[in-house]
């Protein structure tokens, strides 16, 4: 290094910035003090200095001061740096408030190599952070740099300006950012550029204050749709708007509209949160901004960001009243089906809530829509945002990816492998013929998307080889994300290759070229990567897509990514494939779509009649036997099913995947799948009294018409998108009168369902005396199997119906919500310690029965904990180590006085991890507290300032009343009645704990699989009694029959555990939990036929 190179003046655009990013990208420790920050600076490094932060090699430490001097540092830009403490950078301001001068200028930048320093670089000189002092102003900033073989004296002088640089954090002048600091400084910012038009608090020479943005014309449509719904009633609506067309800007807009005062973003990824909370403050600039995640939990906000992962745990729920929020938003809202989303809608009651999401589909089916009360508020796909010129127009290639045999990867829950993926894609041959097709049809400016960081590395490589200017951009890149964005645009290069960096979150509306190199299983990845280039630009006619897709069924979603949304129905992929064939005649103007004809053969051949290949594949693809309803969905023909190979259990029979018990049903009743899979429908009804049998547990038993037609009120009531198929007099059917609806199901479907099959010429079901009942009959063992095996084909027949004969929308308003059984959070993870402080952690819980005899329970505010010791194993009502207790939550409403109760107390340990400790408190002379054990060999303890009472006891409680409904492994049981697991005791089905008077019955329904002397004749009677068949040994007469017979006179009392199988998969199924049952009759011996009544059945 010369002398000349220690000084950095901006010659030669030599500029301080391009330092300070090469400096970024090996730093561990940062540290940066400056006079003013101005937003344009700021904009210029902090994409770089977040990526840095990012890492999760380097684990990068920030640590930023600068000063209120002269007040020229923006307040918009202190609220930028409040989103990186947000990630953990320490972020101070230096008050001087005009009476000291703040004018010094340092950046340092440290790699640690370990607990030792292994190279350092600082910059001392004049340059603030703004546009004009990191890049074309007259600055001078000199360098140091360590290790350096020509300056010895490097590390000394590196440490003299960090010593100072910490010596300055000490100064009293120097306080924590925070959102009221920024608050209280924009005052005076405001005031110093109205009362003194100086210089100092003018905007410098080529800078701009921030502007809050606007909406474009789409967005204001949207913004008058939100609030002519909120004026005509409504309080939630889903607003679907394509990728690029500003979602989160929208729901900014509608907050401003709204004048909302608390208001709640929730997402379920943090990289969503942070932007989302970028572009709030744009918006609505003198907000305060809170978060909510696991490290983060703030108290004091106008706008909190939060992790539905954590906020939506039961726990967090009830540390919120449901009015805190008067506006809700909830992004990507395509996953709100999800349970932490579900409690969070219910929980919450706020004025608005506004759902958002550019793919307004679940791959598992669930409708959102229903979440919002069926209203869809505003909607702008793809297509409508190129026909509105929001986005610009595109031509797709489907390119066949001839170079790769994706047949042979592996493939594991829904994707390939990633390193053979990436070694197969980073080849000569592969490169050659994407460069072949990149040449032929490319545009100016293009960004690639490769599988993994050796791919986007061999790429750009192979590229520069070939005359293409190109480059790799990743967290190890020789580029940072900023610069290689700079000479993208620039032209410096002209290919620019990345892996998931441009995901999201980028403006480059440059980009003309979108390069898909790698397979992306995801709607939402593909939509967003296709994204970074619809962005309209000047000179900028379209986009063209170059996607590269295999001889793999993974890409049979290519078609229904691009073209789903251009039918009024939703199309299998058989209806697709045809659609790709000839697309553009339903394209907006402009737009094209051009799949290789190698590539649409391929997807005919897996689509068309090769029903062996497309099982295979959807099996391999989903790690299992695919149901009836996901091989059709796949695009199979079922006529062609049912023409070639008799029906679909046949078929499954065929394929070598039936179950021994599954096999055994099929020999049975054949005949009824057979007619099952054909029976006329005339509408939907047939199929719906079905599943109501089976939901209802009903199948094998006679029911009322009047019972079979509240069921299907009751279905219908919860499935509002089949109430288009009821004719139109029955449509509000919440309003139509019992005996009209009576009168109507049983006219059809009982009696279509009594008729004879014009196949088979077997009336299936019959009816007498108003009622109506299965005439075939079901042995025992074979009962569940059989009920599986039925609703398999009915789902599926739903599932074609609905595709076939319902309207492409049809929901329906005001859905009758039934009242579920109370329930309670059980925190397993926290231990209320009845011995000395224990850790817990509150972040986990599931949901119980309410217990009995404890009055009226709130789920917000009352929960279930284990006690962990016997420091409380004294007194009247001594609590024992695993004993469960039930707790109340002490808030200030209800906190009252605690003096003589019994609470459990919560303090954190160094860690910052929660401990519990239970103990009555009593209250000294002196007014402090001490905290007594009911075991006498407990001290007390005084409490002190780290202690915070957490909740009230308010007694123990049975975990068997808790468990009812719930599922538990073998294994998992004896815990329930304080025993230790024993295969020897617990693999019988009759287990007897003498000791503690219980006993223990433990059925799997299904006895495929058992020796003929263990297959028990066990099924269900009606919903509150249960027929069970004893061991063969069992007689009225021994000891074993009379304590079954006479349980209740010997104090003895018993629980039912019930499986359908002995296996869920490939695994061994878990117990459901029925509760206590108690003897009704028996009849027979060795073995016993046992009725027991379930006591706790309306529980469930």
């Amino acid at each position: 290094m010369t002398a000349t190179n220690y000084l950095i003046t901006g010659r030669d655009k030599h500029y301080l910035l391009h330092e300070i990013r090469n400096a970024l990208k090996t730093a561990t420790n940062i540290e940066i003090a400056v006079s003013f920050i101005r937003n344009s600076g700021l904009s210029l490094i902090i994409q770089d200095i977040e990526d840095a932060m990012a890492s999760p090699e380097r684990k990068v430490k920030l640590s930023l001061l600068t000063s209120d001097y002269m007040n020229i540092t923006e307040p918009q830009a202190l609220k930028r740096l409040m989103l990186l403490k947000e990630r953990g950078a320490d972020i101070r301001i230096f008050e001087s408030k005009q009476a000291t001068s703040f004018h010094l200028k340092s950046y340092i930048f440290v790699r640690n190599d370990g607990k030792n320093l292994a190279t350092a670089c600082a910059f001392v000189g004049s340059s603030n952070i703004s546009k004009t002092a990191l890049t074309d102003g007259i600055e001078w900033n000199y360098r140091i740099n360590y290790p350096n073989d020509k300056d010895l004296e490097a590390i000394a002088r590196i440490e003299e300006i960090r010593e100072q640089y910490n010596y300055l954090l000490t100064l009293p002048q120097v306080k924590q950012l925070t959102f009221d600091w920024i608050a209280d400084y924009e005052i005076r910012y405001i005031a110093a550029r109205k009362v003194t038009p100086m210089y100092s608090s003018a905007s410098l020479p080529n800078e701009t204050e921030h502007e809050k943005p606007t909406p474009k014309e789409h967005q204001s449509a949207a913004l008058e749709a939100l609030q002519q719904a909120r004026d005509s009633g409504i309080s939630k609506g889903l607003v679907v708007l394509a990728t690029g067309m500003g979602k989160t800007y929208l729901a900014g807009f509608d907050v401003a509209q709204f004048n909302a005062k608390k208001v709640l973003f929730v997402a379920h990824r943090e990289e969503i949160l942070l932007q989302a909370e970028a572009s709030f403050l744009k918006i609505l600039p003198n907000k305060k901004v809170g978060r909510y995640s696991g490290k983060q939990k703030d108290n004091e906000y106008d706008l909190l960001f939060a992790s539905v992962q954590t906020i939506g745990q039961p726990a967090h729920l009830s540390k919120f009243p449901a009015s805190t929020f008067d506006y809700i938003i909830v992004d990507e809202f395509h996953h709100a089906a999800a349970n932490g989303y579900q409690r969070l809608l219910a929980h919450f009651a706020p004025s608005f809530m506004l759902g958002l999401t550019a793919t307004p589909t679940r791959t598992d089916g669930s409708d959102i829509l229903k979440l919002c009360d069926n209203n869809l508020i505003y909607q702008q796909d793809l297509f409508d945002g190129v026909k509105a010129e929001v986005l610009c127009p595109f031509t797709y290639y489907g390119i066949f990816d001839k170079e790769v045999d994706y047949e042979h990867l592996p493939w594991r829950n829904g994707k390939f492998d990633p390193e053979k993926l990436s070694n197969k894609l980073a080849t000569k041959g592969r490169s050659r013929h994407v460069l072949n097709e990149w040449q032929q049809k490319a545009q100016q400016v293009t960004l690639a998307f490769c599988v993994s960081r050796k791919h986007a590395d061999y790429m750009a490589n192979y590229f520069n080889e070939h005359g293409i200017k190109s480059a790799s951009v990743h967290s190890d890149s020789a580029l940072t994300r900023s610069e290689a964005l700079e000479q993208l645009s620039s032209g410096e290069i002209k290919v620019l290759f990345s892996v998931d960096l441009f995901n999201e979150g980028m403006d480059l509306p440059q980009i003309d070229t979108v390069l898909l190199l790698r397979p992306t299983e995801s709607k939402i990845l593909f939509l967003q990567q296709m994204g970074r280039g619809l962005r309209t630009s000047t000179n900028k006619e379209r986009l063209v897509i170059l996607d590269f897709v295999g001889n793999h069924h993974s890409f049979l979603n290519r078609p229904e990514m691009l073209l789903a949304s251009l039918t009024e129905k939703s199309q299998n992929r058989q209806q697709l494939v045809e659609l790709a064939r000839n697309p553009n005649q339903l394209l907006p103007d402009g737009c094209y779509v051009n799949f290789d004809l190698e590539f649409i053969d391929f997807l005919a051949n897996l689509s068309e009649d090769q029903l062996d290949i497309q099982y295979d594949k959807l099996k391999d693809t989903l790690g299992r036997r695919p149901t009836y309803t996901e091989f059709f969905n796949n695009g199979a023909s079922i006529d062609k099913l049912r023409r070639n190979r008799g029906s679909w259990w046949e078929f499954v029979d065929s394929k070598g995947d039936l179950l021994p018990e599954e096999l055994e049903v099929l020999e049975v009743h054949l005949q009824w799948f057979k007619d099952l899979a054909v029976t006329r429908l005339s509408k939907s009804y047939k199929l719906v009294l079905l599943s109501t049998l089976i939901e209802h547990r009903a199948f094998q038993s006679k029911n009322s018409f009047n019972e079979l037609a509240d069921w299907a009120r009751e279905w219908y009531m919860d499935n509002p998108e089949w109430l288009s198929d009821l004719p139109d007099s029955k449509q509000h059917l919440k309003d139509v009168p019992q005996a009209a609806w009576n009168s109507h199901w049983q006219s059809n479907p009982i009696k279509f369902w009594c008729t004879e099959e014009p196949e088979s010429k077997i009336a299936w079901f019959g009816a007498a005396n108003q009622e109506f009942s299965f005439n075939q009959s079901i042995q025992a063992e074979h009962a569940g199997t059989f009920i599986n095996m039925t609703q398999e084909v009915v789902t599926q027949r739903l599932a074609a119906y609905k595709q076939s004969r319902l309207p492409a929308s049809s929901h329906a308003s005001n859905i009758i919500q039934f009242p579920k059984t109370e329930q309670l959070p059980f925190f397993p993870d926290i231990k209320i310690a009845c011995g000395h402080f224990k850790t817990g952690y509150a972040d986990i819980s599931e949901q119980v029965n309410a217990p009995s005899g404890f009055g009226h329970l709130d789920s917000n505010k009352h929960f279930i904990a284990r006690a962990s010791g016997n420091s409380m194993n004294g007194g009247k009502n001594p609590i024992c180590d695993g004993d469960y207790l039930l707790l109340e939550q002490i808030t200030p409403n209800n906190a009252g006085s605690i003096s003589n109760s019994t609470v459990a107390i919560e303090r954190q340990d160094s860690t910052g991890d929660n401990q519990y400790l239970l103990r009555k408190v009593l209250k000294e002379p002196d007014g402090t507290y001490i905290l007594r054990a009911a075991n006498p060999d407990y001290e007390d303890l005084k409490a002190n300032d780290e202690m915070v009472t957490f909740a009230r006891l308010k007694g123990q409680v049975d975990p068997l009343e808790l468990f009812v409904g719930q599922e538990f492994m073998r294994e998992d049981i004896p815990p329930l009645f304080n025993e230790t697991f024993n295969p020897g005791n617990w693999q019988s089905g009759h287990v007897v704990l003498n000791e503690k008077n219980v006993q223990v019955l433990l059925v799997t329904l299904n006895k495929q699989g058992k020796g003929s002397e263990h297959q028990y004749h066990d099924y269900f009677i009606d919903d509150n009694h249960f027929h069970w068949q004893s061991q063969n040994s069992t007689s009225p007469n021994n000891k074993r029959g009379r304590e079954l017979i006479e349980h209740r006179k010997l104090g003895s009392r018993i629980y039912l555990f019930i499986r359908e199988s002995k296996l869920r998969g490939k695994t061994a199924a878990p117990f459901t939990y029925y509760g206590e049952v108690a003897y009704q009759e028996h009849k027979g011996e060795k073995p016993m036929n046992v009725t027991w009544e379930l006591l706790d059945i309306d529980t469930l």
